[in-house]
């Protein structure tokens, strides 16, 4: 097949072109050549901005694009409407943050979505990315009704993954010592290794499947002790977890899934959080590597980075030692 990729040189991306070359596929990328413009030298790369610059894609075809990177309706919708006539299936890369209301758990693919009172706003914050990615569905939908892949995935993690939101984890356990956990280990987690995601998405593009579907993982229960103590065992670390309670962390004004990374305050407004149906995307093939492994990469890519890369996630050292001492003192009789 000839896939034509928006994006596809940071994270999901890469793994997504990986995946496509592995399997024997042609594939275009289009982008801006911002990010790791050297990488894939033997790959054709077309040059413009999805925000009013679309014109090297014109008058070429393909069987299928795939969109990892839209996040403003009006750009998807452009990109979109352009392509309509040159491929014949279009996958939109969305998010489980879409839900209007993350209260109950076990929402599958039909649970409401949230809205934006004004929906031309396109300042993306954490109030508006949810809405604004189900108006990007929307607006993909309208412009190829009946040829979409709707993927909604949870925290994607994995080698490459800029964001820090996991790689905090394997890296400060590998540095061994004290180490600050929120809250208790039974609480909820889901992720997917970027790589599975990729795999899967390209299997079911393959297929020329349409709807949506929730995609992120594992397929059991799995918890954030489970990922802390498997990331002290890939890196036979001695690290000590500190199990500390949410009501002081939030009283430190410690930010949640930034800070620290996997943590929701355990509310019964984020109840579903980490609970997301995904048995339909599981039904079609959607399969989850060990976490082990998924820990053991994740680690080995952090190595590779420099090593004054500024992490966006995670606490600063000298924060987590004085949140730890504050604990401690606190928590004696």
């Amino acid at each position: 097949m000839k896939f034509l990729i928006l994006g596809g040189t940071i994270f999901l991306g890469r793994h997504l072109v990986d995946a496509a070359l592995a399997s024997g596929h042609t594939v275009t990328l289009f982008n801006r050549g911002q990010h790791n413009a050297d990488l894939y030298p033997n790959v054709e790369k077309l040059r413009g901005n999805r925000d009013g610059d679309l014109n090297a894609l014109k008058g070429r075809r393909w069987d299928a694009v795939i969109d990892t990177c839209g996040y403003v309706p009006r750009v998807v919708k452009a990109s979109a409407e352009f392509l309509a006539n040159s491929v014949d299936h279009y996958t939109f890369i969305s998010s489980i943050s879409v839900f209007a209301d993350f209260s109950k758990p076990d929402m599958d693919e039909s649970a409401p979505v949230g809205k934006l009172k004004d929906e031309s706003v396109e300042q993306i914050t954490g109030e508006t990315y949810g809405p604004l990615k189900a108006l990007c569905e929307q607006a993909a939908e309208r412009a190829m009704p009946g040829r979409m892949l709707n993927v909604r995935p949870g925290l994607i993690v994995g080698p490459h993954d800029p964001s820090d939101r996991f790689t905090y984890w394997p890296a400060r356990i590998a540095q061994g010592g004290e180490v600050l956990a929120p809250g208790q280990p039974e609480y909820l987690v889901q992720i997917i290794d970027g790589r599975d995601l990729a795999q899967w998405t390209l299997k079911m593009v393959e297929q020329k499947k349409i709807g949506i579907y929730n995609a992120t993982g594992p397929e059991y229960t799995l918890t954030l002790g489970t990922v802390l103590e498997g990331c002290k065992a890939v890196s036979k670390s001695d690290a000590r977890f500190v199990w500390v309670d949410e009501k002081f962390l939030l009283e430190s004004k410690v930010t949640p899934w930034t800070e620290i990374p996997l943590w929701v305050p355990q509310e019964k407004d984020n109840a579903g959080f980490s609970a997301v149906n995904c048995q339909k995307a599981i039904t079609a093939g959607l399969k989850f590597r060990p976490i082990a492994e998924t820990i053991r990469d994740t680690l080995a890519w952090n190595t590779t980075r420099p090593s004054n890369t500024e992490r966006r996630s995670g606490l600063k050292p000298e924060k987590e030692k004085e949140l730890l001492q504050n604990w401690q003192k606190r928590s004696k009789p």
